[in-house]
């Protein structure tokens, strides 16, 4: 996928704490229009509507002039839409996986609130008569049909069909049955959602992502784990396309073209056996954490880790995630030490170490409690814990972990500081250095929401979350030097406050910004 650096500069008044000055931030490497492109779904009026769980929003895109149209997002109710389907009368519902509601918008655009079934629904569909059906996927495993209207509970058609994972991106059957991928099982199944009998309907696939009918009534799957579609008619399963890692969802417009999203890239393809058209490029989805590593910034952009050059805003590598499947996992921040990095994720509970010249997963602690942050401290590796709000030290060799400190309200990115650790608290606002024994002693006060912190000689650069102000503190003085846009806000209690870390590394006399909601990487000079 082509990746533009931008050599645009953009030129910021800014006021500051201290004095007001003008600073120049200029727009590094630029990434995708959406933030990891989810479910997808062809409306009534011909626009693909594609969701987005991170960039909490379901995008309008017009698949003849390849451009957005329209969004829905948080100001209209759409909370992390993880996928998007219609019926009849042309009202179209959605799954926030993050926080389990199933809501939609009627015929006058009011939001309706079909239920709650509980965190992890991910696929919907409506059958040919209007009922409504959707399924848990990852943080939980069942089949429900839902009231659209709200007012009965969900019925339960399956309280458990496989372990993690009920069905992903579901379709309703030309024969009256419910189609759907079980991901961890390598299969298509169909379901009676009267009696709850199911049916294996294909098999011999390795991650089944999701399922689509076209017109004729054949079958096309996305096997998101061989990075591919693949077309089953009359009992025969043969390829149609071959695409690339990291895919997540695929449908069939009026004309039976297939088109896939990808969660790792925020694209949308056109595929054929004939090739694959670009509807809309990918790039970076969603900037996390960044890290520096030789003449590389390396950034956590959640369904993959990837690396650009610091000479020219080049891709120099890319490890695309397949959900619960890849070694790398969901990672939404990095840091660095000798030639490995380290990656964290609250997603998957988890810290790797990786060998970046191979993508080798080398060490790894999981069933953590939220890591938000980690970093090499000593001979084990300091994890700020969300979960119990500590400092924790963990032996990478045996999993064994020790509270260093604890008492934080939202300990977020921890990052070494001389002999010490340094510790943004971003519900206090504060910065927090915590010595080798544990002591801690506040460096800096007064903050909002203060997330990923950098240093050089004698000054720390703070990422506020919440203003997407970019603030230095040196000689006991906070300076306001630069402005991007706040980060997303957290979804649910279930996720870190911070969300989507919002990252700084520094290289040289530049400093460089991980902009989360513009899906790029800014750099200002020091």
């Amino acid at each position: 996928m082509t990746k533009h650096l931008c050599k645009i500069v953009i030129f910021l008044m800014l006021s500051s704490c201290g004095k007001s000055n003008d600073t120049n931030i200029e727009l590094f490497v630029s990434g995708a229009q959406i933030a990891g492109v989810n479910g997808m779904h062809f409306g009534p009026d011909g626009l693909l509507y594609a969701a987005s769980v991170i960039g909490s929003d379901i995008s309008l895109v017009d698949t003849e002039t390849n451009k957005i149209v329209k969004r829905y997002d948080l100001s209209d109710g759409v909370i992390g839409p993880d996928d998007v389907a219609f019926n009849s009368k042309g009202e179209f519902y959605w799954t926030s996986i993050l926080t389990g509601e199933v809501a939609g918008f009627d015929v006058n655009g009011e939001k309706v609130i079909a239920g709650n079934p509980g965190p992890g629904v991910n696929p919907i569909t409506f059958s040919d008569d209007d009922r409504l059906f959707v399924a848990q996927c990852f943080f939980d495993n069942g089949l429900f049909e839902m009231d659209p209207s709200g007012q009965t509970a969900p019925r339960i058609i399956k309280e458990e069909i496989g372990e993690f994972c009920g069905l992903n991106g579901m379709d309703w059957g030309p024969d009256g049955r419910l189609y759907g991928p079980r991901w961890f099982n390598n299969e298509i199944v169909s379901v009676n959602v009267d009696t709850g009998e199911i049916r294996k309907e294909v098999g011999g696939l390795n991650v089944p992502a999701a399922v689509n009918f076209n017109s004729k009534g054949e079958l096309f799957i996305l096997d998101t784990g061989d990075g591919k579609v693949v077309k089953f008619a009359e009992g025969i399963k043969s390829d149609y396309a071959l695409v690339e890692l990291g895919l997540d969802n695929l449908a069939i417009d009026a004309n039976d073209d297939v088109f896939v999203s990808s969660y790792s890239e925020g694209s949308i393809l056109k595929v054929s056996p004939d090739g694959i058209e670009e509807v809309l490029p990918g790039g970076i989805s969603h900037a996390g954490g960044i890290a520096v590593a030789g003449n590389d910034l390396i950034v956590a952009d959640i369904q993959s880790v990837k690396a650009y050059s610091l000479i020219d805003g080049s891709e120099s590598w890319n490890y695309k995630n397949v959900f619960r499947i890849s070694p790398h996992g969901a990672n939404t921040s990095v840091s660095t030490f000798d030639d490995y990095v380290i990656l964290c994720s609250w997603l998957d509970n988890h810290v790797k170490i990786m060998r970046p010249d191979t993508g080798e997963i080398l060490e790894s602690l999981d069933g953590l409690n939220i890591p938000v942050s980690a970093t090499k401290y000593g001979d084990r590796i300091a994890v700020a814990l969300q979960g119990d709000k500590s400092i924790t030290l963990f032996n990478v060799q045996n999993g064994e972990g020790e509270i260093l400190a604890d008492g934080f309200m939202a300990p977020t990115h921890v990052i070494n500081y001389e002999e010490d650790l340094l510790v943004s608290d971003r519900s206090r606002g504060q910065i927090i250095r915590v010595n080798k024994e544990g002591a801690q002693e506040v460096i800096v006060d007064g903050l909002d929401s203060p997330e990923g912190i950098a240093i050089k000689d004698n000054s720390i650069y703070i990422f506020e979350g919440n203003t997407g102000q970019i603030k230095k503190f040196t000689e006991g003085q906070i300076t306001l030097i630069a402005e991007v846009m706040p980060g997303s806000p957290v979804q649910s209690e279930l996720q870190p406050p911070s969300m989507v870390f919002n990252g700084l590394a520094i290289k040289d006399n530049y400093l460089y910004i991980s902009g989360e909601l513009e899906r790029s990487l800014f750099r200002l000079a020091l």
